[in-house]
């Protein structure tokens, strides 16, 4: 039986060697995803705000 702590060391090893394997994104193309996401993130929250707007005012009138 191979001992825990063996298991754990040949975990780590794997782990960076997987690691190596990653294309990581340059810090242009990292700045520019973050842009997308979070010009998308602000685009659906508006979309959202503007359905609940538009939801709110309406059961405003069904109420009243």
């Amino acid at each position: 039986m191979v001992p825990y702590y063996k298991k754990i060391q040949r975990y780590v090893h794997e782990i960076k060697v997987e690691m190596k394997k990653v294309n990581w994104p340059s810090r242009r193309d990292l700045s520019v995803f973050t842009g997308v996401v979070l010009l998308a993130i602000l685009v659906i929250g508006i979309f959202f705000w503007i359905l609940d707007t538009g939801f709110t005012a309406a059961l405003r009138l069904i109420i009243q």
